[in-house]
This record gives C-alpha cells, structure tokens and sequence, in this order.
C-alpha cells in the first residue's frame, strides 16, 4: 500500500505522535511491498522538512495561508495530494489536529476511516485493525471497506521508526492559493505559556483533579511536583471546565491519550473517562485522600492523604535528595 502520513509538528521538527504513526504506517508499507511519504503543510517548512527526511520522503506544501492549521484548507491539501499520489491509506496521528482536519479530508476523499487504532494486522490480504470503545472497555475488530482508507493511530500504541542512513528526497507540493478554501478565518489561539514538556510526549506527567481548588494552587502543587520530577502538567476535565487548567492538559477519553513511564494521579478519582486516557502508563501513582477512590484500583502505587499536606512534603523530599531522584527505568 501507499501510505500517506499527514505531519503535526511545531515548525522545527515532527511531533512524536507522527512518528508513532509513521512507524504503524511503515509496518504496513513493509507487508504489503509498499511505501511511506510525509505530507508537511504550513509555512517556512525548511527545518522541520529536513528533520521529516531523516524518516521519510517529503511532500511539504509551503504557503502563507497554510501557516494556521485550517481544516477547509488542510483537508483540501490532503485530498489533492491523496488522488494525486493515488495513496491507498491516509494515516495521522489521533489528536485534535486529526479530529479537525483528517476527518475532514476523509470526507472529501469519500473513503473509509478508523480512529483511535491501537492494533493491526495484515490478514486475507485486508488490513484488519483494533481500536477501543466505550472508555476502553472493549476492542473492536475494523475492517475498512473503500478506497483510500484514513486511519488515525493512538500514539501510544505504536514506536517511532528508526532514523534513515541518508536523509529521503524532499519535493515541493505546488499550492494554488485561488483554489484554496477561504470558509475560516484564523483568529487566535489561547494557551498558556510554559516551560514543561507537552503532556502527550513526555515520560514523566503529574496530574491534577478536582480536589485542586484554584490556578495558583494547581502551579504550586501539580506544577511544583512536576518540575521536582522534571515532567509535565496534566489535568482532568473537572479542572478544564472549571478554568482552572486549559484544555491542552486534559487526559482522558475526550482529553490527550497519555502512557508515560510515570503517571501520578492527585486529587483524581479515577472515572472512567480519565482511566481510559491513561490506565497504559508504565507506573502509575495515586495520591488521594479517599482510600475507596477507583484510581487506587489502577495504581501501582498509592498514597491516601491530603493533597495539600502530601504534595509540598513530597515536593520538599525530591529537592532535599535531588541524588536520589531518577526517572523510572525503561520496561
């Protein structure tokens, strides 16, 4: 098959979720003699198009109104490409970028479309794959009928492909501005600025529930542990729709599908809707002051007490002993 792998990245390099997809796009180009392209849209692409080639080759559509992430213009891009490559699979990582703007393009494709896969295999010549329902409480068995198929890949599920030898060809996709859509307009985009990793990628994640009572207690406690633990910022959706944490933090079922090495649960129940987001975690540690709370179910580790007496003691401990301080080992 030829698979096409739409890139998220920060204008500098591919975000680790597009890597994971490239490898599930890579093992299926392997078992059926066929190959793997990045598609790289936005605007001054050099960097993060030079990073892409040390994995792939590159299709990198560079223009000015392509710089803001629009999903009429994007899915137009990627429905061009698609017919004009005649790819078979469409693939991107399963995020907010691919809810917006490859559910999209799938749909001017007129194909077929998986979301959220966390398994596959070849079988019967057919692409047969798994994804998770009901919060992760089942697997379901897809097989896609149609032409081309769009698969968005959970991040977590798969690894990164090793980098090439010699960097792949980069080639430049002609955009023809009169033809773009012009529907939505790019107004802002509201987050906050911070020094931590992004939750998704990062190997160590605290986060914060709704016994967290304000913003400057979720930056004392939640963040204070992080930065003692040199990880990043999560959070429920309590404290999203409380305003207290912006919406990038959120795990779970409608958040950010996480499994870092180390995965600490504070003032977190555990919902199904929040486990579902984070259960894969190698090593998950709890600290609630309800001993019957469901996270304790799921936890490796688990500490009942306040938040606010526990946390800043813990906090204290890892800055006193800093020596004794090391990410949990690869499993």
């Amino acid at each position: 098959m030829k698979c096409l792998v739409v890139a998220e990245h920060d204008g500098a390099t591919v975000r680790a979720g597009s890597l994971a997809a490239l490898g599930f796009a890579a093992d299926v180009a392997a078992q059926t003699g066929g190959s793997t392209t990045w598609l790289i849209l936005g605007h001054e692409l050099n960097d993060v198009s030079q990073h892409a080639a040390r994995y792939a080759a590159v299709l990198a559509g560079d223009h000015p109104l392509l710089a803001a992430p629009t999903a009429d213009r994007y899915a137009a891009v990627i429905d061009d490409q698609t017919r004009r490559g005649e790819f078979d699979l469409v693939v991107a990582a399963a995020s907010t970028f691919a809810k917006d703007v490859v559910g999209r393009a799938g749909g001017l494709l007129g194909g077929a479309m998986a979301s959220d896969v966390v398994a596959h295999r070849w079988e019967n010549d057919r692409l047969v794959m798994q994804r998770p329902m009901y919060a992760g409480a089942v697997l379901a068995t897809v097989v896609l009928s149609g032409s081309p198929q769009i698969v968005t890949v959970r991040p977590t599920a798969y690894a990164a492909p090793q980098p090439r030898t010699e960097p792949a060809e980069i080639a430049t996709v002609g955009i023809d501005a009169e033809t773009l859509p012009q529907h939505i307009e790019w107004l802002e985009l509201e987050t906050r600025p911070t020094h931590r990793p992004d939750v998704s990628e990062a190997q160590i994640v605290v986060s914060g529930g709704r016994a967290i009572r304000d913003r400057d207690d979720f930056e004392r406690l939640i963040g204070g542990l992080a930065d003692a633990l040199g990880g990043a910022t999560g959070s429920s959706r309590a404290l999203v729709d409380a305003g207290i944490t912006p919406n990038e933090f959120q795990v779970g079922q409608t958040g950010k599908i996480v499994a870092p090495e180390l995965y600490c649960a504070v003032g977190i129940s555990g919902a199904v809707q929040h486990l579902a987001g984070m259960k894969n975690s190698k090593m998950i540690v709890a600290i609630n002051q309800d001993a019957d709370a469901p996270i304790f179910e799921v936890a490796d580790y688990g500490l009942v007490g306040d938040v606010y007496q526990v946390v800043p003691e813990l906090i204290q401990r890892l800055k006193d002993e800093p020596d004794r301080h090391h990410p949990p080992p690869e499993s």
